[in-house]
């Protein structure tokens, strides 16, 4: 998801290194020189949530939860590559981001492996599992979309920063018309009868996640005006 505070257009050597040693860790079809394109991918300076920091926070939550996936590989390669294209006035960023994908890891990762990393990166564009999925690749796919909406039930300061990050992403957006599209994206997440599919997600991010929502709406609405709202998700 699209969802901090701003990267860093470079890393200092030793920053890079343990960033990624933890990549690494668990991906070792993956060369260093993969990871560290797929690190530069997310380094650039309009990125704001949608930097380095993202994947990371999400491989941190994957020792979590590894033990419970059918195709770990899947939703790590998912983890690293899901947001490697992102420009937040397009609509086909994770499509882009799912061939970019399939470029990477074609001959890298087992063609099975590759296919599951590929929908679970499609599967960001809607935030939604499809119909026509195995057991076990829906139960994966619940998980991998759960950490990727794991920011919304963070405590409350970094869920700010989170905001602000996404703000920065927007900055060319007028604030009236981001707040009310902003507030509507928000909005439309609060509705749904449960923000997370997993058991574990619900169990680590649903309440706070529905607070922090709140929140923010509030703060949104309270300054929101009639003005159009932009075309694009603002997430």
């Amino acid at each position: 998801m699209g969802l901090g505070r701003r990267s860093k257009p470079v890393a200092k050597p030793a920053a890079l290194c343990h960033s990624r040693r933890t990549a690494m860790r668990g991906n070792a079809m993956l060369s260093d020189a993969l990871l560290e394109e797929i690190s530069a991918l997310h380094s650039g300076p309009d990125r704001g949530y949608h930097g380095w920091s993202h994947p990371l926070a999400l491989l941190k939550l994957y020792g979590e939860v590894e033990g419970r996936l059918h195709d770990p590989l899947a939703v790590r390669c998912a983890i690293l590559l899901h947001d490697a294209i992102y420009e937040p006035r397009r609509s086909d960023n994770e499509s882009r981001s799912a061939d970019l994908a399939k470029t990477m890891l074609n001959g890298v990762v087992p063609e099975e492996t590759l296919g599951r990393t590929l929908r679970l990166i499609e599967a960001t564009a809607q935030h939604a599992i499809p119909a026509d999925l195995s057991t076990d690749e829906v139960a994966d796919m619940a998980i991998f979309l759960d950490m990727d909406l794991s920011i919304l039930g963070a405590a409350p300061d970094a869920f700010d920063a989170y905001e602000a990050g996404v703000r920065h992403e927007y900055r060319e957006v007028p604030e009236a018309a981001f707040r009310a599209g902003r507030a509507a994206i928000l909005e439309g997440f609060l509705a749904r009868d449960a923000l997370y599919f997993s058991d574990w997600g619900r169990a680590r991010f649903e309440a706070e996640a529905r607070r922090n929502l709140i929140r923010s709406i509030d703060r949104l609405r309270a300054h929101a005006t009639d003005e159009e709202t932009p075309s694009r998700g603002l997430a």
